[in-house]
């Protein structure tokens, strides 16, 4: 009988790390190659765990892809949910809000990538998925609550629909990662020169709280 090794042993005994670090290393693997590049073979090498456990745990690539994303998501949520937004101005609440959002996109390019290519697909993973979209349910009602207090302190205007504020501050944040190669290439520009960073940065929160503004 072939003899169990230290590491392999850790792994029966702690199947959560196991998931863990399989979808850390599935992530680099899917958004370095998309759905139907990655391969289920490397992802298992990597992690040093084998094909059928991967498969075990989510029951294929598909569900390993899916796992993927929920995670993906839930870790930028949970971030986004510990920022404390309500003891500060609506206006300062908006602002550190797409400051977030604009570093953390900056910083997750992984997580830049895994959206785009479930744009290839349609979304027709993601729109199966219950928890994700409840994940997302609670930046709309964070953006709701700013607003709101924002219009009852004669602040923001009373026209406004949360979700396009998020639609703006996503689209503005995600563009500069998601095409940071492409737009570089056509205007000869550095997106990630530091002083360039810092501009879009106040660019974005000065364009999405004088959207909101009351005029």
């Amino acid at each position: 009988m072939d003899a169990v090794t230290p590491r392999a042993s850790s792994r029966i005994k702690d199947p959560e790390r196991t998931k863990a670090d399989i979808l850390a290393v599935a992530t680099e693997e899917f958004a370095a190659f998309g759905l139907s590049g990655a391969r289920v073979d490397a992802i298992a090498e990597r992690t040093r765990t084998s094909k059928r456990m991967i498969y075990y745990y989510f029951g294929g690539k598909e569900g390993l892809y899916l796992a993927v994303l929920e995670k993906a998501y839930a870790d930028i949520r949970q971030v986004e949910a510990d920022l404390d937004l309500g003891n500060v101005s609506p206006a300062e609440a908006i602002r550190r809000l797409v400051e977030f959002t604009f570093d953390y996109d900056e910083a997750h390019p992984d997580f830049i990538r895994l959206v785009a290519i479930e744009n290839i697909h349609r979304a027709e993973h993601l729109a199966g998925s219950e928890t994700i979209r409840g994940l997302n349910l609670g930046v709309i009602q964070t953006i709701t609550d700013i607003i709101a207090r924002g219009q009852r302190e004669g602040l923001f205007r009373p026209d406004v629909d949360p979700l396009d504020v998020h639609l703006m501050i996503s689209a503005l944040c995600f563009f500069r990662v998601s095409n940071r190669h492409t737009f570089g290439a056509i205007f000869s520009v550095d997106l990630g020169a530091p002083d360039l960073r810092a501009r879009h940065k106040r660019m974005v929160g000065d364009a999405v709280v004088g959207m909101l503004a009351l005029r």
